[in-house]
């Protein structure tokens, strides 16, 4: 197997470069919408604090492609949203943003979400707020920082699980080859043509980009 052929090939290098790019701006908006989100969550109470917050864990337990199709009728053509948001999300490069943004959030915002509500973090918010300190100022000046590990190993798992989608991407994506194959899409399209040399490369690919992640993960974890 040449690897350096088949990986400087465009075939392969386009999901790559496809991949990168959904990964990044997906992981960009689950950073900035989900640490958010988690403090909320960690604070509020109520009918409405049940439902968001199983509305952001579902995507852990319900099946991709059947999130994957909800989505769809939700964001398609004649869905309840394409009045607002168009019908040029699915099918797109923002479909795939879309499929993997929820398919990471929960990683993020669930051990971020844990942080904030533990004993240190609660006792942390009251002085802060006895001391009269805004809510906008004890989140960025306080809270961040008390979950800051946390929110460094949500966001890698989050990007980790976004690399990974299948089933919601190719529900949203389509899987148009030279659009929107990503690089998991990628390896089921070489399999199903009998590239499997070049499926092991894209493997292998998501496999380095995995153990990395994974190697940066323990190094936050162990650090005290």
């Amino acid at each position: 197997m040449d690897f350096a052929a088949i990986l400087s090939d465009s075939a392969t290098l386009n999901p790559l470069v496809l991949s990168a790019k959904v990964m990044g701006v997906a992981g960009l908006l689950q950073l900035t919408i989900g640490v958010p989100l988690a403090f909320w969550l960690s604070r509020s109470k109520g009918m409405l604090n049940s439902f968001v917050d199983s509305a952001v864990t579902l995507p852990l337990v319900f099946p991709p492609v059947a999130t994957g199709f909800v989505l769809l009728f939700m964001l398609g053509r004649r869905g309840p949203a394409a009045s607002i948001l168009g019908d040029s999300i699915i099918f797109s490069f923002h479909g795939l943003v879309i499929a993997a943004f929820i398919a990471g959030l929960p990683l993020l915002v669930k051990p971020v979400q844990a942080a904030l509500k533990s004993a240190e973090a609660a006792k942390l918010h009251e002085v802060a707020a006895v001391l009269g300190k805004s809510e906008s100022t004890i989140f960025l000046k306080v809270m961040l920082p008390c979950a800051r590990r946390s929110i460094a190993a949500g966001i890698l798992l989050a990007m980790a699980r976004s690399l990974g989608e299948v089933g919601m991407s190719l529900m949203l994506g389509g899987n148009v080859i030279g659009r929107t194959n990503t690089l998991s899409l990628e390896i089921y399209n070489a399999v199903f043509n009998g590239e499997f040399e070049r499926a092991a490369v894209l493997s292998s690919i998501i496999g380095i980009a995995s153990i990395t992640m994974f190697t940066a993960l323990k190094k936050f974890s162990d650090t005290e």
